[in-house]
């Protein structure tokens, strides 16, 4: 996730990192030679593009810009609930630590190094990373090779190991219940990041918006090269900077717990859930947490 103040004058003019620019510069280069292309042949032949009005270029582009918008919103909302998911987490957690609170140094230990494992797992499930060994990490108890949600099964254990308190005596069945609470909305968060990230926007629609996108402009070149000569480059890559790059951060926000800048910080997130945790347990030598690098927060 990029982290910067509200830009300044300068930024606005010189900002790269940051900015969507870097990923579409070569469709920004690629519109610029076609846009020179059209001056050229406008010059060579006054008059080839008079039939090309500019009128149908207004109408499709505000049409565009209507849509774009809705799959713009459609994707800032995949990654605003991602956050959402994740922010419930952090306070699953803490709740669930403070509910231990009373337990044996040796059960709370198992229990709350448990939870840093979930999170390690959840964010390595949710990037295509090796689960086990992220978990393993944090939670020594085995799990089975064939099991296709190690993530999950760290939450079993953990269940299991507070009904096993509860037939000891050593918490009540109102403990274990709000216990349980709290395993059941980690389980719920889990779920919620898996319907996301399993579930990408339909390609076809987002195909369709790249398309017209890059027919638009293409042609607006043609349009204006007649009439406006050289000036034809500025309003051309205005355009085309606004449509390529809502277009591009789109896609960003599309998955919001990959590894592209705008993406969740899942690695501060889970590092955050560990300091906490080991902090509660006795640690001293807590892990750093983690800082942006050059803007950026993974």
């Amino acid at each position: 996730m990029i982290l910067r103040s509200k830009p300044s004058f300068k930024d606005i003019l010189f900002a790269i990192n940051g900015s969507i620019l870097p990923r579409i510069a070569p469709h920004l280069i690629g519109i610029s030679l076609i846009s020179i292309a059209a001056i050229f042949a406008a010059q060579e032949h006054p008059g080839i593009f008079a039939r090309i009005s500019a009128i149908p270029f207004t109408l499709i582009g505000i049409a565009l810009s209507v849509f774009m918008s809705f799959r713009n919103n459609a994707c800032y909302a995949r990654w605003w609930e991602g956050r959402k998911l994740w922010g419930e987490l952090i306070i699953a957690c803490r709740s669930f630590a403070r509910q231990t609170s009373a337990l044996e140094e040796r059960d709370r230990t198992f229990l709350l190094r448990g939870l840093c494992g979930f999170s390690a797992g959840l964010a390595a499930r949710l990037r295509g990373q090796d689960e086990r060994a992220a978990i393993k990490q944090w939670f020594d108890t085995s799990l089975s090779p064939n099991d296709p949600n190690p993530t999950n099964a760290v939450l079993d254990h953990i269940g299991q190991h507070c009904l096993m308190l509860m037939r000891r005596h050593q918490i009540g069945a109102i403990h274990y219940s709000v216990l349980e609470g709290q395993i059941t909305a980690l389980s719920d968060v889990q779920g919620g990041c898996e319907r996301i990230a399993l579930t990408p926007v339909p390609f076809a629609y987002s195909l369709l918006l790249h398309r017209t996108a890059l027919v638009f402009c293409v042609t607006l070149p043609f349009a204006l090269a007649g009439s406006l000569d050289w000036w034809t480059l500025l309003p051309v890559l205005i355009v085309a900077y606004t449509f390529f790059g809502l277009d591009a951060l789109g896609h960003q926000l599309e998955d919001p717990f990959g590894r592209e800048p705008n993406a969740l910080p899942l690695d501060a997130m889970q590092r955050t859930v560990e300091r906490e945790l080991l902090s509660l347990l006795g640690y001293q030598d807590l892990p750093d947490p983690i800082k942006p690098h050059r803007n950026i927060l993974r």
